[in-house]
């Protein structure tokens, strides 16, 4: 079986993606959506911000089989998935389903990992991604009405260059 290309990262916020599955709604991640993978692991990060939206320190979403579509006024495409499962803040506790790849994720402040991962690390991220395997896909949308929505605009702590709007 191929190894199914991971990126994992650590989310600030919800909303992006939105309950449709779609990862770039509101921009966050702009130019990481550019980046070549297979699938996405968004996990809450443990700062003061994710855990005021009860995310922090868990599996918030996995998506598998990226489609990605320019998106008007983004940074980068908005990406929907074959299969896509949102958790939010009922998702399961990063630190016991994946500790070896949590502990490298929340204790060195990594912000996103895409290769380089242990053994160990990618056995975790295979268990974390049977959570999408059997989930719908994203919600698809015509690309000519698509276009940046930043719903949260003044709440929004995704790292822009730019405030955002």
């Amino acid at each position: 079986m191929k190894k199914i290309r991971t990126l994992v990262y650590k989310r600030t916020h919800k909303g992006d993606p939105d309950a449709h599955g779609r990862f770039g709604i509101e921009d966050c991640m702009g130019s990481v959506r550019l980046r070549d993978f297979d699938a996405v692991i968004g996990v809450g990060g443990i700062s003061s911000w994710p855990r005021a939206q009860g995310i922090d320190g868990k599996v918030n979403w996995v998506g598998i089989g990226p489609r990605k579509t320019p998106l008007a006024g983004g940074r980068g495409p908005l990406v929907t998935f074959e299969r896509f499962v949102l958790f939010e803040e009922t998702g399961p506790d990063f630190g016991s389903m994946a500790p070896t790849l949590a502990r490298r994720m929340l204790s060195r402040n990594a912000r996103v990992i895409l290769d380089n991962f242990s053994a160990d690390e990618q056995a975790e991220i295979e268990v974390i991604l049977k959570l999408a395997r059997r989930s719908s896909g994203s919600s698809q949308v015509p690309t000519r009405e698509l276009q940046v929505v930043r719903k949260n605009a003044t709440t929004c702590s995704c790292k822009r260059t730019k405030p955002c709007p």
